[in-house]
């Protein structure tokens, strides 16, 4: 996982360094006086949101739950529902938009961490977009208030929705055949939203282990014109299936743009693996990959040659600049290219 524009886990290391305060996992969110929860990602915001709203729930049934806009803040508002009420009920302040947080919030806030309610868990959601509150936050991290955070980073590449997708169903205790969670992850490449909510359902409605076609049962028609199907099929050879793949894709509105991007990915990786008889777990820590990214390269690589592969390299480089404007057709480019990489041969007109 990754912040607005992705931070290396070095850089995401030398942040937590620089905090005072725990950092919390937002699948394991526990209340404190006052709990930062930062960055983008608002599933994952919600998700921790909602996980301290039923963790202190479960503690004790008369929560008392607030909500204040931190851009739309009027004067002495904080302090009113997060102070104790007649029968001291606990209290869960869910306070938003931090980022653009007006001036008489911030003051109250900066105050706030100075004295904290007692028995109240303020939440205050930053989501990075701009450095508005900055102060507020630095003064959270430097450990006043007695706080936690919980990061929230951006999740964009894929390794990161599969460890997304796979920690949907660990957290349920649910087990999915690691074919049938690419295909999920496959079919809701572009919606994080999407995504959690689909394997949110397979999760309530699958009886035992989710398979491959349980996936396709629920999300076939997704699957069969995502990306990454046409990519699949192209580089194990299966021109025919690749090519209506490629239709099926293009008909559902599918932009040439991240089909191609789709594509390349996969064979850069395959190139990055060639010819490496490192152990999996080796070269995939090398590479900045995960295991299974390095197990499939190799089971991709079937069939291919050094040849074939720079090949297939070159005609998706010239895809890519005729889908961005180098063509007048960038149709035809993209079936020139499954036609090459599918053939594993120069194209024939």
């Amino acid at each position: 996982m990754a912040t607005g524009s992705r931070r290396t886990p070095a850089a995401r290391g030398a942040s937590a360094a620089r905090s005072a305060i725990p950092q919390v996992p937002w699948r394991e969110p526990r209340p404190a006086p006052v709990v930062l929860i930062s960055g983008p990602e608002e599933v994952c915001a919600e998700r921790a949101t909602a996980g301290l709203r039923e963790y202190l729930r479960a503690e004790d049934p008369s929560l008392e739950v607030s909500d204040l806009r931190a851009d739309d803040y009027a004067p002495g508002s904080l302090l009113g529902v997060s102070s104790p009420s007649l029968f001291g009920e606990p209290r869960l302040v869910r306070v938003s938009g931090v980022e653009k947080c007006s001036d008489a919030f911030l003051a109250e806030a900066l105050g706030y961490l100075e004295q904290p309610q007692e028995g109240a868990t303020v939440v205050l959601r930053h989501t990075g977009a701009s450095v508005r509150g900055k102060k507020l936050l630095d003064a959270i991290r430097s450990g006043q208030g007695g706080g936690i955070e919980i990061a929230c980073p951006a999740i964009k590449r894929d390794s990161d929705r599969y460890d997304f997708a796979a920690g949907e169903f660990t957290s349920a205790r649910k087990r999915i055949a690691p074919p049938a969670l690419r295909a999920l992850v496959s079919a809701f490449n572009d919606d994080l939203t999407e995504l959690a909510a689909a394997c949110q359902q397979l999760i309530a409605d699958v009886d035992g282990d989710v398979t491959e076609q349980v996936v396709g049962r629920y999300y076939g028609g997704r699957v069969e014109t995502s990306a990454f199907t046409v990519a699949d099929t192209a580089i194990a050879g299966r021109y025919g299936e690749s090519l209506i793949a490629l239709r099926h894709a293009l008909a559902s509105g599918a932009d040439p743009v991240p089909l191609v991007a789709a594509i390349a990915s996969k064979l850069r990786t395959m190139a990055r693996v060639a010819g490496n008889r490192e152990p999996s777990g080796a070269l995939a820590a090398r590479l900045g990959m995960k295991d299974w990214q390095v197990d499939r390269a190799r089971r991709d690589l079937s069939g291919w040659t050094e040849a074939t592969l720079g090949l297939a390299i070159q005609a998706a480089a010239r895809a890519d600049a005729e889908v961005k404007g180098a063509s007048r057709d960038p149709v035809f480019a993209l079936e020139r290219l499954v036609t090459i990489i599918a053939t594993r041969a120069p194209f024939a007109a």
